[in-house]
């Protein structure tokens, strides 16, 4: 299957699976979605996450959903810059999510990381998703 929104794509599979009250979510692995996982890990969304090469010719993305109390850590999970509309921030434009309670995963010249270190580094760039 020929996935236009691999991002999209990610995401959906993470709502999906917390409404499931999964605790591991499974699909293929790519470069920036292990950059979007290495973020949530960062800042506490997931337990963790691993790239399984053994079986497969392609690499799969194993993430290890975090509940807290049987309530799922990420509450929302939103996709906000798109292949059709692009949507990109000056470092002092940068939202902050809830008043500072979410984060914004962001794509920099620097890689991809959050709002909060994307701020620091005096960055700006493409808004990919906002998590709370």
């Amino acid at each position: 299957m020929n996935i236009q929104d691999p991002i999209s794509d990610m995401i959906t599979r993470i709502r999906n699976a917390h409404n499931a009250y999964k605790t591991i979510v499974v699909m293929p692995s790519s470069k920036i979605k292990s950059s979007i996982s290495d973020v949530l890990k960062r800042e506490g969304y997931i337990l963790d996450y691993s790239i399984d090469t053994t079986n497969n010719k392609k690499p799969i993305l194993k993430i290890i959903l975090k509940y807290f109390h049987n309530k799922a850590v990420i509450s929302h999970i939103q996709r906000v810059s798109k292949p059709s509309v692009r949507v990109y921030k000056k470092k002092d434009k940068i939202p902050k999510i809830m008043a500072g309670l979410g984060i914004s995963i962001i794509s920099t010249s620097k890689g991809i990381m959050s709002n909060n270190a994307a701020y620091n580094a005096g960055l700006g760039g493409e808004i990919l998703c906002y998590v709370s």
